[in-house]
């Protein structure tokens, strides 16, 4: 078994988790799951069981996916480079599409999405760890803060990342707080604001950063 194989394999189980979890319950589910909740956790949809056959690939199934064709395809090999900070990532993104791919099958199973905390917590975490490896990923054109301004200067890449994982980090402690310590969906608006702006503040930061780099460029 090669080197490479080995490091898959750990992957690859924690994708297969949520086939299996859903495999072992899938005759006590009805033929008629919830889909879909309000804001106060009342279910406002319903539709047919196999439709979370789609979740777990969506979820684990087309994240596993992505990160193979990030190597494959990437021309300049700049991801396989990361060596194993990449598998590390890797296995983080891939272990909270999992969890989450889980939890969803459980709420459903149960019928009920009374308390949105434990996604809070798990998707925090996840920003922390995210924001932690921002710094060491190469320009490539899968994975990280791709806008026109990144992909065209490396400088940008890097002080953009450097920015994006210090801000996703903070995002992601503050998600964790506020879904400890406001219950049920109260916290559910903070939770999408704090989203947006980890977003959009990168892209625009990168931007200006190109911008400040132009004039630079031209004054000499």
């Amino acid at each position: 078994m090669n080197l490479e194989l080995k490091k898959e394999l750990p992957i690859l189980g924690i994708v297969l988790i949520p086939f299996l979890y859903l495999a072992i319950i899938w005759t006590s589910l009805p033929e008629r799951i919830p889909i879909h909740w309000n804001l106060n956790g009342q279910i406002e949809h319903w539709g047919s069981k196999w439709l979370l056959i789609v979740l777990v690939v969506m979820l684990p199934g087309l994240m596993y996916i992505v990160t193979l064709a990030a190597i494959k395809f990437d021309p300049k090999m700049r991801i396989y480079l990361m060596g194993r900070k990449f598998y590390q990532l890797k296995f983080f993104m891939i272990l909270f599409k999992s969890t989450v791919a889980v939890f969803f099958i459980y709420l459903i199973k149960n019928q009920s999405f009374s308390s949105p905390n434990l996604v809070y917590v798990l998707a925090g975490i996840l920003l922390m760890v995210l924001g932690n490896y921002l710094k060491v990923i190469q320009p490539n054109y899968f994975i990280g803060i791709r806008t026109p301004w990144t992909l065209e200067s490396r400088q940008i890449w890097k002080a953009t990342h450097l920015f994006a994982g210090k801000l996703w980090f903070v995002g992601g402690f503050i998600i964790i707080l506020g879904g400890l310590i406001f219950p049920d969906f109260t916290f559910f608006k903070g939770f999408i604001t704090i989203g947006i702006i980890i977003a959009f503040l990168p892209v625009i930061y990168s931007f200006f950063k190109f911008r400040n780099l132009e004039k630079k460029e031209n004054l000499l």
